[in-house]
């Protein structure tokens, strides 16, 4: 069971879209892309439901794309996961984390229903 090229292809521009500012404000396109159900676990650890991720202000968004170390699995023939190290500067510093997404195959394509993030330390080896 895997990902056709197409399929991947897919979910490596959903999950990008979602570091642009673009669409991460875009409140339609993200009513489009994450599923009732949704919930995240930050890299602070906090929990974010669908309508709390909705919420969020409009901010600027200094991500390093593509992204890296990006890899796609099916786990089921409708459920895929996306991980990657996600590199961004906010006017704080910064930030490094593994990330992990899962999406649902949907009649109506990708829908997000899981993300977490977990910080990194600037000066680690994330594959350590």
């Amino acid at each position: 069971m895997e990902l056709d090229a197409s399929e991947t292809a897919e979910l490596v521009r959903l999950e990008e879209s979602l570091w642009r500012e673009e669409t991460r404000f875009d409140a339609e396109r993200m009513n489009e892309l994450l599923s009732n159900e949704f919930v995240e676990i930050g890299r602070s650890g906090r929990i974010y439901d669908r309508s709390a991720v909705l919420a969020v202000p409009h901010q600027e968004i200094k991500s390093v794309l593509p992204l890296r170390d990006l890899n796609c699995r099916l786990l089921h023939p409708d459920i895929a996961q996306v991980t990657y190290r996600s590199d961004v500067n906010y006017t704080s510093g910064r930030e490094l984390a593994q990330r992990s997404s899962i999406w649902k195959r949907t009649s109506a394509g990708w829908k997000l229903v899981f993300h977490q993030g977990t910080a990194i330390p600037e000066d680690s080896d994330s594959r350590t």
